[in-house]
């Protein structure tokens, strides 16, 4: 099933003029249950290699990359280009287009260190002037947010039937 086959249709002037097209009405919304994304029976954890892409893992773990979807629905990526992992090659281009010079990469972003009770070992952001303060480099901070979004749920192939089944009846009800 591609993703927007499912969807209603509405008549649709996209400019006003009285020309109406029949068009997917792609603002319709559903939302995976609550406790089926908490569900661990339902699913297996897997962190995302460099390269791979939503349509890569549902070829290799559903068997059509068409079921991407399910993928990214599974793990709330709205925007592929900044809620799924990035590759090397990506990430370069990302870093020089937002800080642009590797002078301006290197650069602070924030300070860190260990919060002082509990796990130590959890970093907290903390003013430069706070004692054992660890500048964070604007490379080392966006590299850090691309890798926590590696780890990812993929449904396991026995609910996949049941799930897209249940996600048709939501859309189109």
């Amino acid at each position: 099933m591609l993703y927007f086959n499912k969807f209603p249709t509405i008549l649709y002037d996209p400019d006003g003029s009285g020309n109406v097209k029949l068009m997917t009405n792609i603002l319709k919304r559903v939302r995976v249950r609550s406790n089926m994304t908490k569900e661990f029976a339902l699913l297996d954890p897997y962190d995302v290699q460099d390269g791979e892409t939503p349509e890569i893992l549902a070829d290799r773990h559903h068997g059509s990359p068409y079921y991407h979807w399910v993928i990214m629905l599974m793990n709330n990526v709205k925007d592929p280009q900044h809620d799924w992992p990035k590759s090397t090659r990506q990430m370069q281009m990302y870093l020089k287009g937002k800080y642009g010079s590797a002078a301006n990469q290197n650069a602070v972003h924030h300070y860190e260190a260990p919060q002082s009770s509990g796990d130590t070992t959890i970093m907290m952001e903390v003013p430069s002037t706070y004692s054992g303060a660890v500048a964070v480099s604007n490379y080392t901070y966006e590299h850090q947010q691309n890798e926590l979004k590696r780890s990812i749920d993929l449904l396991r192939n026995e609910y996949l039937g049941p799930f897209v089944a249940e996600f048709e009846r939501e859309v189109v009800g």
